[in-house]
């Protein structure tokens, strides 16, 4: 369940629609030790192996697919996930992207593909988003239970230490019936603090996350992405 691809900060999608003076189709490759989505681990806290492909046109619009592999504890091996959207800027410092994702889980026993519907804005260093499930398969949650029932509020915080080298913060807060099949309580949050480092060779992070499940325990992540032009 990709988040940080589109939902989690506006910050990326502005600094993407602003080196898109022209349509461009880029790619993306990486690793991380621990894949979170919302601060829950995808992969029962092991390796994941991840990649994907954009297109952006200089209008804003963009598309493009993203995969990982995952580990729910049964026979749901990878994630592919497919989202597009329109991004832009107004001024030098305030952004907005209002875009669509769905998560897709092909070889899974179960049907549990849903898709979600965000709006962000960011300001500066500032990005705060909002994403609701719009549609989901039957598996996402149980009668009486509501498989479109799931919001989630993503607030950030990203603040440049160098040309390189940058820190940041973020809170989110999950509520709804499919929160509530998933983890047995109606909502909880999550919340992490990420060193990003940019090189030459790519991006390395490293990021310390959390959240207030019960008997959840503080993750690390430490990840590496490589992205490049088509």
């Amino acid at each position: 369940m990709k988040q940080a691809l589109i939902s989690s900060s506006i910050l990326a999608s502005t600094i993407f629609i602003s080196a898109s003076a022209a349509a461009t189709v880029t790619g993306n490759v990486g690793a991380t030790s621990n894949y979170l989505w919302r601060g829950v681990t995808q992969t029962q806290d092991t390796v994941a192996v991840q990649g994907g492909v954009d297109y952006g046109h200089e209008s804003g619009l963009y598309l493009g697919t993203w995969a990982s592999n995952v580990d729910f504890g049964d026979d749901t091996s990878y994630e592919l996930d497919f989202y597009g959207g329109y991004a832009g800027s107004i001024g030098e410092d305030f952004g907005y992207d209002i875009s669509y994702l769905y998560y897709a889980y092909p070889d899974s026993d179960s049907s549990v593909d849903f898709g979600e519907l965000t709006a962000a804005i960011s300001w500066k260093w500032f990005s705060l988003s909002y994403s609701q499930v719009v549609n989901a398969s039957d598996d996402v949650a149980s009668d009486p239970l509501d498989n479109t029932d799931m919001s989630y509020i993503d607030a950030g915080v990203s603040l440049p230490l160098s040309e390189t080298l940058s820190i940041s913060a973020h809170y989110g807060y999950s509520t709804g019936d499919v929160v509530t099949a998933w983890f047995d309580t109606s909502n909880y949050a999550d919340y992490s603090i990420s060193l990003n480092k940019a090189t030459d060779f790519g991006d390395i992070s490293f990021m310390l996350s959390d959240t207030d499940l019960q008997g959840d325990d503080p993750k690390i992540a430490l990840g590496y992405s490589y992205s490049f032009d088509l």
